[in-house]
């Protein structure tokens, strides 16, 4: 029997992406709930470095540098350990990592406390870095496993956007509340409990967990529990990551330009205190794009959107240098981060196409990795821009990294669509899909 005309409706609403719908997924907020306590500390680890090593050195060039080696280390290990999610389990490997990040953490603060020498902080930066739990791309992979091809999977990259971005507005400030109300070291003690917390019980949330794509040697093939293996395909093997990580690598350039930009700027004019206003702006402006971007039933393909968007991005971020007002330069921040959202979320999105699943933590980690250090080479160049040249000098960091990577997305972008391959990649009983596999 056809149905009616009521029902046809209702069935369409059912289908249609959105986020009620996607919070209703079985075993979301097992891990939303804890996953966003334990990304909280992502956000607060940087200023909470800059806040007790200026405090305890006088020198916001040694706060800096110590930050600055900090998220090196991160964007450079990040990638290793989502493959050792990918291969061992996510829980395999977060236990041991937040256990590690919380002595390093720990240990950084008792050195700065300590008046240690800057080459000690450095030492105890690196491993802090290196252990920093990958919770964002790791719900990212369990929203793939429950979502699998679903037309919610673009929402999904939405809504996680938005968290992030929640993330970096609310890190900061309770940061700096507790550096500068109770005491310079805790912020850094309060992202490691919070780490320590978050992180352990998001690892024991086992059943929504991806299940484990291939043994040591990378072979297809059943396992002893009777599930079908995936084939590892390291993730920067695939052209596509390759060229969405420069991507990322640009995005990581307008916030880190904008943030040196933005205070030195507020600094000039006499008015420090607006510097939270324009950022606040900023990411106001991606917040809300990310929110009507996981509303939207896209028909475009993906890589149009991206394309479209970061041409958007590479636009608006090009006129920062030249704002001379706070009006004008608050409207062009709502712009610049009204654009990120739609390529952050469409380059995670295009993860799930030309990323096999037994590497998208990984190949989610290169992209967060990318964020991060375009982010850390752009505080550095931003700053020698300012101290060396002209007020305001810092904004072409975010229009030169845009425009250099909207080069590279334009001359590669054949590279972002996924093509079927002779090797197929088993993703349970009854399933199969291609991946394109170099």
């Amino acid at each position: 029997m056809a149905p009616t005309v009521t029902e046809s409706k209702t069935m369409q609403k059912a289908r249609r992406p959105g986020y009620g719908q996607l919070l209703r997924t079985r075993g979301a907020w097992t891990f939303l709930v804890p996953g966003f306590a334990a990304r909280q500390p992502f956000a607060m680890l940087t200023i909470s470095i800059v806040l007790l090593v200026q405090h305890t050195t006088g020198s916001y060039g040694a706060a800096g540098a110590a930050a600055a080696v900090t998220g090196v280390s991160m964007a450079l290990f990040a990638p290793y350990s989502g493959r050792l999610a990918d291969r061992y389990g996510q829980r395999a490997v977060l236990v041991p990592g937040v256990l590690a990040h919380v002595a390093s953490g720990l240990l950084l603060t008792v050195l700065a406390l300590a008046d240690a020498p800057l080459w000690a902080l450095f030492a105890a930066a690196v491993p802090t870095g290196a252990s920093v739990p990958q919770i964002g791309p790791m719900v990212r992979a369990r929203w793939g496993v429950r979502l699998k091809d679903s037309p919610l999977m673009s929402t999904a990259a939405a809504f996680e956007s938005v968290t992030d971005e929640l993330t970096f507005v609310v890190g900061p400030l309770l940061a700096t509340a507790l550096c500068t109300a109770l005491h310079p070291a805790a912020g850094l003690v309060t992202e490691a409990t919070l780490t320590l917390l978050g992180g352990l019980l998001f690892a024991a949330q086992k059943r929504t967990q991806p299940p484990v794509g291939a043994d040591l040697t990378g072979q297809v093939g059943p396992r002893a529990d009777g599930h079908a293996r995936v084939e590892h395909v390291p993730a920067l093997r695939i052209p596509g990551v390759r060229v969405l990580a420069v991507a990322f690598l640009g995005i990581g350039a307008v916030f880190g330009g904008m943030q040196v930009a933005l205070a030195a700027f507020t600094e000039a004019i006499g008015e420090p205190g607006l510097n939270g206003v324009l950022y606040g702006t900023f990411a106001a402006g991606n917040m809300l794009s990310g929110v009507v971007c996981g509303a939207v039933a896209w028909k475009a393909a993906p890589q149009r959107r991206l394309l479209a968007g970061y041409t958007a991005l590479a636009v608006t971020a090009s006129g920062l240098w030249a704002a001379q007002s706070v009006p004008l330069l608050a409207g062009l921040g709502l712009l610049v981060g009204m654009c990120i959202a739609p390529a952050l979320i469409t380059g995670y999105t295009l993860v799930e196409s030309l990323v096999p699943a037994g590497a998208r933590t990984e190949a989610f980690t290169w992209l967060t990795g990318a964020v991060a250090l375009g982010q850390a080479a752009a505080v550095t160049v931003a700053g020698q821009l300012e101290d060396r040249a002209w007020e305001g000098a810092g904004f072409l960091v975010p229009m030169g990294g845009t425009v250099l990577a909207l080069v590279t997305l334009l001359a590669l972008r054949s590279r972002l669509s996924a093509r079927p391959a002779g090797r197929t990649v088993a993703r349970g009983v009854g399933h199969r899909e291609h991946a394109a596999v170099d």
